[in-house]
């Protein structure tokens, strides 16, 4: 699972503007964001770079950590 979709929100930008600067088709970023599909990592990376976040924030965590210190 991912949060390309909030991340784009949070910044203003559209799926169309993200389509076109990792040079993907909407489908396949709309695909992303509704988390039909996910991207391959080499394609996270980029646009984590684009998008100029971490990338684990492009993910959503598989861990709470404060049940860790429970």
């Amino acid at each position: 699972m991912n949060r390309i979709k909030e991340v784009l929100k949070e910044q203003g930008r559209t799926q169309t503007w993200l389509s076109e600067q990792i040079e993907k088709s909407y489908v396949i970023v709309t695909n992303y964001c509704n988390n039909n599909a996910q991207p391959r990592i080499e394609v996270l990376r980029k646009i984590a770079n684009i998008l100029d976040v971490d990338v684990r924030i492009l993910l959503v965590p598989t861990k709470n950590n404060n049940l860790e210190n429970e």
